[in-house]
């Protein structure tokens, strides 16, 4: 009995002893607030001393892993809620509004994030001929899965090969190799199998989303989305709406309403004008929707980043 406790124990002191080997290599490259680019071009590295207020952004293919504290992001009508025991795979691109709830000055939010390559996926899944789960998956493009050791491991050696920065162009893309291995033996590697392969429902609905991304400000036609998805109409809108967690239209208006706020925000564009840059025909729709996906009307809105950016 005593065995077998300790074995059942052992993998879970391995992870807190592998995370915190992490942590004290984390620390060596950010302090304070700070959204950290790298040596290497598909990770970046956040820090954050306290919690903060929901923000909107589109996320792109990835997975997230914290170091230390906690994060929930909202796609559509669902909440995601993601800290040290578990990472976050972000399979297609998705607009959502996050925010940190767990970070302190003594115990501050830590993550890495690395950008996921489909073409070299799937290459590598060819390559070595790795089969898709035997239960297919949900077909959702957000989920939670438990961290590992072995993906621990893998991030820690990561920062390492920073450290030797010739050693970078050989070894960082070994590593990349490595964490997505890893994450496609992971119980949430059928959603990243899924996209990669061309031909899944997944991946015929990125062809959908990424037009929404180049023509965001443009009238939709659903007939013409199902047509690129190579779908009905109503299957296309059905699968769409599983994997992203809501309609083509909807998905429209939070990538019409983000790029808004960031016309106003950085190229100083009033209300009216980011409206029509952004396919509005009606001034007060926008505000209403503004209003309604940011919590206050854009003008106000405005203001208070722009008070909130200038504090010291």
């Amino acid at each position: 009995m005593i065995g077998e406790m300790q074995r059942s124990e052992r993998p879970r002191a391995d992870v807190a002893e592998a995370r915190q080997e992490l942590v004290e290599k984390f620390v060596r490259w950010t302090k304070g607030d700070a959204i950290e680019a790298t040596f290497i071009p598909w990770l970046t590295l956040h820090t954050r001393i306290k919690t903060t207020s929901p923000e909107c952004y589109v996320y792109e293919p990835n997975l997230a892993l914290i170091v230390q504290g906690s994060k929930q992001v909202t796609v559509g009508d669902e909440l995601f809620v993601y800290d040290e025991s578990h990472f976050l795979l972000t399979s297609v691109d998705l607009p959502v509004t996050s925010c940190v709830v767990a970070a302190s000055p003594d115990q501050p939010y830590m993550s890495l994030r690395v950008k996921l390559d489909l073409p070299k996926i799937r290459q590598m899944i060819l390559d070595y001929e790795i089969q898709p789960p035997r239960v297919t998956p949900a077909s959702r493009g957000m989920a939670t899965g438990r961290v590992t050791v072995e993906l621990l491991c893998a991030f820690s050696r990561l920062l390492d090969v920073m450290r030797t920065p010739e050693h970078l162009p050989v070894m960082a893309d070994l590593i990349h190799r490595e964490i997505v291995y890893h994450l496609l033996r992971s119980e949430q590697g059928g959603r990243l199998w899924q996209l990669a392969m061309t031909g899944s429902q997944s991946n015929r609905i990125q062809k959908v989303i990424n037009w929404l991304k180049n023509h965001y400000a443009e009238p939709l036609r659903m007939e013409d989305l199902a047509s690129l998805a190579t779908m009905s109409v109503s299957s296309m809108h059905h699968h769409f709406r599983e994997i992203t967690s809501m309609s083509p239209l909807q998905f429209q208006k939070q990538l019409r309403l983000q790029e808004a706020r960031r016309l106003m925000l950085i190229e100083d564009l009033d209300a009216g004008s980011a409206a029509l840059r952004v396919g509005y025909d009606s001034p007060s729709q926008f505000s209403r929707e503004y209003s309604r996906l940011f919590g206050q009307p854009p003008k106000r809105d405005i203001r208070l980043l722009r008070a909130s950016t200038a504090r010291p």
